[in-house]
């Protein structure tokens, strides 16, 4: 193994370290353990305290009498949430569990996130394939002359998301050229959400994300295909995940970054 080898491995350790730390805390993805779509009739749910409705009008109405807390401060009679599409919910505290509320277009659910959940007590690691080099490329950044809004699918079925897509990303992998449609990233840079040859087979079939950063002023940048994340979805059957942007399938077949999950909520008796 090379030096330069030698330090892209240990980088990653350090990343990928953080990121399963992140992934198994105490309310993160891997602590959910349901999923409730509201409609306009106030309803209650399997050990969870009150009851819960979609308003119709941008909003979830809440009404309980203890076991609900906002903030530390507990639920007593009617209270109005306001999820915001696409973002995180508004948390509501049930003990050690938290109900997240969220709206995704103009549906509403509740998500109910457990420290005791399976998927996050038999978390051992999120798998991937071994680092090499050979899959840091490099890349062009091409904008569109405005942000395009997109409309995708979604795991659940029936929803969809509407991701900004602020350009295309063009580079060679497995002597041939690509590209992919490209968002702006989480903390600056760009989000890349494919599917490739190993989609379905070695890893998640809905595919995966890779976040790279910003583009020179020549646009190129670097493409580092070993930190290649598995969606939450890959996880958990509560997450509402993206598909990819239509045309964002590579033909070739990019060993790198995370495999598929092993899922112990699955797992027959």
């Amino acid at each position: 193994m090379t030096t330069t080898e030698s330090r892209l491995a240990q980088d990653w350790a350090v990343w990928h370290a953080a990121r399963e730390a992140q992934l198994a805390t105490p309310h993160g993805w891997l602590s959910l353990t349901a999923l409730h779509w509201l409609d306009g009739t106030a309803r209650g749910y399997e050990g969870l305290p009150g009851t819960w409705r979609a308003t119709g009008d941008g909003g979830v109405e809440l009404t309980a009498d203890g076991g609900l807390a906002l903030d530390g401060v507990p639920v007593t009679g009617t209270v109005r949430l306001e999820p915001v599409d696409g973002k995180p919910g508004v948390p509501v505290e049930v003990g050690e569990r938290r109900v997240e509320v969220i709206r995704r277009t103009d549906d509403y659910a509740l998500r109910v996130r457990d420290p005791q959940a399976l998927t996050r007590t038999a978390f051992t690691g999120a798998p991937a394939f071994p680092v090499d080099e050979r899959w840091v490329v490099e890349g062009r950044f091409e904008p569109y002359p405005e942000p395009r809004r997109l409309t995708v699918g979604a795991v659940v079925e029936g929803l969809q998301h509407f991701p900004t897509a602020v350009g295309v990303i063009r580079f060679a992998l497995g002597g041939a050229e690509h590209e992919l449609v490209a968002v702006r990233g989480r903390d600056g840079g760009f989000g890349l959400h494919f599917r490739d040859a190993t989609s379905g087979r070695s890893t998640y079939g809905g595919g995966r994300n890779l976040q790279v950063g910003d583009a020179g002023p020549d646009g190129r940048l670097a493409l580092d295909l070993n930190r290649t994340l598995n969606l939450p979805c890959a996880f958990t059957a509560y997450a509402t995940c993206p598909l990819p942007p239509e045309g964002n399938t590579l033909s070739v077949a990019v060993e790198a970054g995370e495999r598929t999950p092993p899922r112990p909520d699955l797992a027959q008796p």
